[in-house]
């Protein structure tokens, strides 16, 4: 057994300390150290390291921006700005863990959102949506909102954990009822085509729910930071984003009923977001798609908006032959490319079967990994 000496440790130092300070300095002395001066010398004198340099630049510069009042701090920190022509907002983004699903790659719903993300901030940049998706001010006197008509999203190569997306975006006007959105999604260190979106508003009365046209007031404030002339993300005549989507009817192959709203799914504009209905369609996907393929490209038709307390039912089957006019489990024939798989889907109100949205999907293999 290990003896421990009788005496307090605390009193020897104590006294080692005592007898030791007036004399030469030993292993428990104390000695007056001289003040430190620190001088404001350019960063090649202070010999930071070069990560150290740019921080201490971008902190010089937060400093600035926010001293001077000339702009927020999330548009300093955001990793975009407005071409040159102000007609186009690029910004960069880094894939989050949590965006990631089960194939190791960025989820459909995580590549919607940013498009979301995107396009709001380029919003922001321009003066607009201080409180809303884009709102304009007249849009904010006349309690106006821009509500989602139709989304088409194509991926050509999913970014993974820790990638960086680079997004460029603009928008455009639609008719008289609308406007639209384009994006164009690159490998920011390649910069290599991975996708391209585009989706149509249309404007709402907050209060009453009902569409309404887009005034000369509201068209004039955002056209300014239009092209001039038009320009598509999908430039190809007869494109798949042009596509009409024929309606499913019930029975259909596969169905997820009694889907319903959580809190969380509910935007500024007190309905579902765009992109929770994503999710909702790929609920009822059969499992051995899932299991083998990844999902290439998808349209959705939005009908009719929907709220906290709807129970909405997902249906899905496989697209049939062009030249059907509806599909069901009854009517067909499908198609049988087992590679490259094609699906209609219809959301609908479970209990008086109104039509929420229609869906088209289509599908590759998954690439080896």
């Amino acid at each position: 057994m290990l003896k421990l000496c009788s005496c307090n440790v605390t009193d020897q130092i104590q006294a080692s300390v005592q007898c030791r300070f007036p004399g030469s300095p030993g292993p428990f002395a104390f000695r007056r150290r001289s003040p430190v001066s620190v001088s404001c010398s350019p960063l090649s004198r202070l010999k930071l390291t070069p990560v150290q340099a740019v921080l201490s630049s971008q902190q010089k510069e937060v400093a600035e921006v926010v001293k001077s009042g000339s702009g927020s701090l999330a548009d300093l920190l955001r990793l975009g700005s407005l071409a040159e022509d102000g007609l186009s907002y690029n910004e960069k983004y880094i894939v989050r863990c949590y965006e990631v699903g089960i194939n190791k790659t960025a989820t459909i719903e995580t590549l919607a959102n940013l498009l979301q993300e995107i396009g709001s901030n380029h919003a922001q940049s321009l003066g607009f949506s201080t409180d809303g998706f884009a709102t304009t001010p007249t849009m904010r006197k006349m309690h106006l909102i821009w509500v989602t008509a139709r989304m088409h999203i194509e991926i050509y190569k999913y970014p993974a954990w820790s990638d960086v997306v680079e997004i460029e975006t603009w928008c455009q006007s639609e008719g008289r009822i609308g406007t639209r959105r384009d994006w164009i999604l690159k490998d920011a260190t390649t910069g290599e085509l991975i996708g391209r979106a585009t989706g149509k508003w249309v404007m709402m009365n907050q209060d009453t729910r009902r569409l309404q046209k887009v005034s000369d007031d509201v068209r004039e404030e955002h056209l300014i930071f239009c092209p001039r002339e038009p320009r598509l993300a999908f430039p190809e005549k007869n494109n798949k984003s042009l596509k009409k989507i024929i309606k499913l009817e019930d029975p259909a192959q596969y169905s997820r009923l009694g889907l319903t709203p959580r809190r969380a799914d509910l935007d500024m504009n007190h309905h579902v977001n765009y992109v929770t209905y994503i999710g909702w369609v790929l609920e009822s996907m059969p499992q051995e798609i899932i299991d083998t393929h990844e999902l290439q490209s998808i349209t959705l038709d939005y009908r009719r908006e929907c709220l906290q307390d709807d129970v909405v039912d997902s249906l899905t089957s496989p697209e049939p032959i062009d030249g059907t006019e509806t599909v069901s489990e009854h009517n067909g024939p499908a198609r049988e490319d087992a590679d490259c798989p094609q699906f209609l889907h219809l959301l609908r109100v479970s209990c008086d079967g109104q039509e929420i949205n229609r869906g088209r999907t289509e599908w590759r293999k998954k690439p080896a990994r």
